[in-house]
């Protein structure tokens, strides 16, 4: 498996082959529409993270010392945008989530091409992420 770091560059290059923005959204568009769907039982509050404008929902669960992440939402961007999330992130442990920052968000233009609200939703998606990997930790390190 790659590192964080790889994984953000294989995004970043994957990106720079595309020569505009609408070419950007309709690849995000196609990376969303690749995510399994997520059942129903997981389309609840619980999972539904707050500050989005579209619904987006996000699903972890800690095994072997790794969070994985499974995600859904109900519009075509932010699914995408989550699904690079999930590129990155899923099948790490809690350290290295914590650890690594996101550069491939300002290197591919992501931020500034997104409605505020659509930013501020992405914010809010890699808080919940990091808060997840942040709470199993302390679990971790609470029973170790």
């Amino acid at each position: 498996m790659s590192t964080i770091e790889a994984e953000q560059k294989k995004i970043v290059a994957e990106f720079s082959l595309l020569n505009d923005w609408m070419d950007r959204y309709e690849y995000l568009i196609q990376l969303g529409g690749e995510l399994p769907p997520l059942e129903a039982r997981y389309k609840t509050p619980e999972f539904l993270i707050e500050g989005c404008q579209s619904r987006v929902w996000l699903v972890p669960e800690f095994s072997e010392g790794k969070v994985f992440f499974r995600a859904d939402s109900d519009a075509e961007i932010p699914k995408g945008i989550i699904s690079l999330l999930l590129k990155v992130f899923s099948g790490r442990t809690p350290e290295e989530i914590l650890q690594h920052e996101l550069f491939f968000i300002r290197e591919i233009g992501l931020a500034e091409n997104l409605s505020p609200t659509r930013s501020n939703g992405l914010l809010q998606m890699v808080r919940q992420m990091k808060w997840y990997a942040m709470a199993y930790q302390s679990q971790q390190t609470r029973f170790t």
